[in-house]
């Protein structure tokens, strides 16, 4: 049974002198940032607060700091802009406008264009990408992480996090690159994923690297789809406890998405069958 965060961060051995801090944390299932993790209380009231706008932004991901800040006020809410602002930039949240983003890339890393326009995508492992979104984890919140192959929208792999240190998106790339390769990998301009160390995985193996426009979620529309389909059949309708209880209720889920939930745009099949039969 996986343990908590907590529960298994005792167990990695930092002098350990055969296993790599690393390689151990990848056998817990812990990044390596939640190694270092001291948890804290939030104020409830933000977490109220920030569970309105992650609901309220999945139905209208084009509202921005201004636009919520009279939402929540509606709500009978006294909040000012500002306050909107910081608790967006701390889930991840912009909107579909361009817009300074929470993830705001490195000037020192490269960006790349993106390559996808007018592609036909008529096979699986033509293209991946990957994204990362807000859950909200007993009196806190994590951070959920996937790689979804396009053509059967198929969840290669999937990790959480409570921090957002870019090695639980580079422990889901690994995972997932260990299962096959795409032709193309598209990620938006972040700094978990322009770093170099994101990035070396896809050059070694000659991925061509893909990246949203500025400010353009939509470039990525099949991950936000599916943190869509994720938060209204599993998230909202779910009391995570703890990290412990979210991994278990979400890997129950994946599999449930991949091999059971027929998609009408893959004609009522299972995304696990489309991409192990295409």
């Amino acid at each position: 049974m996986i343990q908590s965060i907590p529960e298994r961060r005792h167990l990695v051995d930092k002098e350990h002198d055969n296993i790599s801090i690393n390689r151990q944390c990848q056998l817990l299932e812990v990044s390596k940032g939640a190694l270092y993790y001291k948890p804290k209380l939030r104020d409830p009231k933000d977490l109220e607060l920030m569970d309105m706008i992650d609901e309220q932004h999945t139905k209208t991901p084009f509202y921005g700091s201004r636009r919520f800040t009279n939402f929540l006020r509606q709500k009978g809410y006294i909040v000012n802009r500002k306050r909107v602002q910081k608790l967006m930039n701390e889930m991840g949240i912009e909107a579909i406008y361009p817009k300074p983003k929470f993830n705001r890339r490195n000037e020192d890393h490269r960006i790349y264009p993106y390559l996808l326009r007018g592609l036909k995508i008529q096979k699986p492992d033509c293209v991946w990408s990957t994204d990362i979104t807000y859950i909200r984890i007993g009196k806190g919140f994590g951070y959920l992480t996937s790689v979804i192959d396009w053509h059967s929208r198929y969840v290669l792999s999937w990790k959480l996090s409570n921090s957002l240190d870019n090695s639980f998106c580079i422990a889901a790339l690994e995972e997932a690159l260990d299962i096959s390769e795409p032709e193309f990998f598209n990620t938006d301009q972040g700094c978990q994923y322009t770093a170099q160390n994101f990035l070396k995985p896809l050059i070694e193996r000659g991925i061509k690297i893909s990246m949203n426009s500025k400010g353009r979620a939509l470039d990525n529309i099949y991950v936000e789809r599916l943190w869509r389909t994720v938060k209204y059949e599993e998230i909202y309708i779910k009391d995570y406890t703890n990290m412990k209880d979210a991994y278990s209720s979400l890997k129950m889920y994946f599999k449930f998405y991949n091999q059971e939930r027929p998609h009408q745009s893959l004609n009522y099949k299972t995304p696990e069958y489309v991409y192990l039969s295409t």
